[in-house]
C-alpha cells in the first residue's frame, strides 16, 4: 500500500474521531493544528496536537498554511488535509487553489461552499434541487427596525435561529440559546428585540417547528468522491441531545438506522450539485406529511460522526481509498446499516444519562437491547490510546454531563419534551 499523511484541523471530539479512525484502519498516529488544545485529545499517543494561535481564521491561518506548503511542497507521499469544523472547511475551500501546491484538499469549490453554508444558500439549493426543508420566513434587521418582522406566517411555536452562527457568538444577553421554540407572539417580539439590541447585525431564520423530540432527528453521513460521486451514506438516529441551551443540537446518543428513500434522496442531491467530500446533514421526520426535513448540511463529518466508523464504515478509509490508492471509482455505493445484526450504538455520555433521560420510544428500547448486548461504544474511550492521565480527564469528561442533565431537564424530562 502506498504511504500517505492524513492532517487533521482543529483539536476537538471530531479530530480525535478520525484519528482513531486512521489508527484503528491503518495503526498511524496523525497529526493535528489548530488554535488550541481540547479536553478530547489530551494525553492522548494516537494525535500530535501543533498549536497556532488564531488559527481559526485569516489572515493566520493562510500565514501557517503558507509556511506548510513551503514544508510538504516535495513530501513524498501524498498529504490529505481534513477538516473538523465548519470553519475549517470554509478556510479549505476559500483557499483550495493554493493549498493543492502541497496538499490533497478534499472540498468544494468556495462558490458552493458559500451557497451551501449559509442556512439562506442552503434553503435556496434545496428548493432548486427538491430537497424538502421546513418553512422559511428569513427576518432582516431592517425588518425589525420597520416593524414588518412581527408578521408570523406559521403557526405557534415556532423556531428561530440566527443565519450567521459566526458572528451569534458575539452577541449575549440572559436567555441567548444557539436556536429557540417560541410559543406565542409576545415571547417571539421579545426575543427578536433582544437579539437586535445586543449587537446581532445579520438576518434571522424563522421556520415552522417540526413536532416531537429528539427521537424524531436523523443524522446522516456522506462521502462523494472527487468524481461527484457517493459512494458511502450511513444513517443515525439521534436519541439525545446536549440539553444545555448553547449546544443545543450537539447529539449524544445515536443508533444505527436505516432507509433506502431517504439514501437515494441525499444520493441524488449530492450528485446533482457536484458535491466532494464528506458531508453531514441534520434531518428530522414530520409526522405532519410524512416527510424527512433538511434543516443543515455540514461540509465534513459531524462531531458526533464516529458512529459511522463504529458501525463497521471507516471515516478514515473513503479519503485514502479515494486520493491514495484511487480504488472508489468502480466500487458500489455502501449503503450503510442495512443488517441489524452487526448494529453498535454510539454513547457521547454515560449509559445512565441515556436511560433516564431519553424520551421512551421504540428506538430507545432497541438500544437499550444493543447497550445490554454489548453492542455499544464511544468516540473517546479507546483502550489502544488510554493511560491513567487520559482515563481520568475522559470520567471527568463523562461525569459532568450529569450536572449539566439535571440542571437543564429539571429532572422531570416529561415536562422538557413538552416544552420542547
Amino acid at each position: 500500500m502506498q504511504q500517505f499523511t492524513p492532517i487533521l484541523l482543529g483539536s476537538d471530539i471530531n479530530v480525535y474521531g478520525m484519528a482513531r479512525s486512521f489508527h484503528e484502519a491503518y495503526g498511524i498516529k496523525v497529526q493535528a493544528w489548530g488554535a488550541s488544545t481540547l479536553a478530547p485529545t489530551r494525553y492522548s499517543k494516537i494525535v500530535d496536537i501543533e498549536v497556532h494561535p488564531g488559527f481559526t481564521e485569516d489572515p493566520e491561518f493562510i500565514k501557517v498554511m503558507r509556511e506548510k506548503i513551503k514544508e510538504y511542497k516535495k513530501h513524498p507521499e501524498p498529504v490529505i488535509l481534513i477538516s473538523c469544523g465548519d470553519g475549517y472547511s470554509e478556510l479549505l475551500a476559500k483557499h483550495k487553489q493554493e493549498l493543492e501546491e502541497a496538499f490533497i484538499v478534499p472540498y468544494i469549490d468556495y462558490a458552493l461552499l458559500e451557497k451551501l453554508i449559509s442556512k439562506e444558500g442552503f434553503y435556496e439549493v434545496c428548493e432548486e434541487y427538491g430537497l424538502p426543508y421546513p418553512k422559511t420566513k428569513i427576518i432582516t434587521m431592517s425588518a425589525y427596525k420597520d416593524g414588518s418582522y412581527a408578521d408570523v406566517p406559521f403557526p405557534f411555536p415556532v423556531a428561530l435561529k440566527p443565519e450567521d452562527p459566526v458572528s451569534w457568538l458575539d452577541v449575549q444577553f440572559e436567555g441567548r440559546k444557539k436556536a429557540f421554540v417560541i410559543k406565542d407572539l409576545d415571547e417571539f417580539k421579545d426575543i427578536v428585540g433582544k437579539i437586535y439590541t445586543n449587537g446581532y447585525k445579520e438576518d434571522l431564520i424563522l421556520q415552522d417547528f417540526i413536532p416531537g423530540d429528539d427521537s424524531n432527528m436523523r443524522v446522516l453521513n456522506a462521502y462523494v468522491d472527487k468524481n461527484h460521486q457517493v459512494k458511502m451514506m450511513c444513517l443515525g438516529h439521534p436519541l439525545l441531545e446536549d440539553p444545555d441551551p448553547i449546544a443545543i443540537g450537539k447529539y449524544m446518543v445515536i443508533a444505527p438506522d436505516y432507509d433506502e428513500k431517504l439514501y437515494q434522496t441525499v444520493q441524488a442531491f449530492l450528485e446533482k450539485i457536484n458535491y466532494t467530500g464528506m458531508a453531514n446533514f441534520d434531518i428530522k421526520y414530520d409526522v405532519r406529511d410524512g416527510q424527512y426535513k433538511f434543516f443543515e448540511i455540514n461540509l465534513r463529518q459531524g462531531r458526533s460522526s464516529f458512529y459511522v466508523t463504529l458501525n463497521g464504515y471507516n471515516l478514515a478509509k473513503w479519503y485514502v481509498d479515494d486520493y491514495v490508492e484511487d480504488s472508489l471509482k468502480d466500487q458500489p455505493v455502501v449503503y450503510g446499516n442495512q443488517d441489524p445484526a452487526k448494529h453498535k450504538l454510539w454513547l457521547g455520555v454515560p449509559d445512565k444519562i441515556f436511560e433516564q433521560y431519553a424520551v421512551d420510544s421504540l428506538a430507545k428500547k432497541e438500544a437499550l437491547a444493543l447497550l445490554r448486548a454489548g453492542k455499544v461504544g464511544t468516540t473517546v474511550f479507546y483502550k489502544p490510546d488510554m493511560n491513567v492521565k487520559r482515563w481520568l480527564l475522559m470520567k471527568h469528561m463523562y461525569h459532568n454531563y450529569y450536572k449539566d442533565y439535571q440542571k437543564y431537564f429539571k429532572v422531570n424530562k416529561e415536562q422538557y419534551f413538552e416544552k420542547k
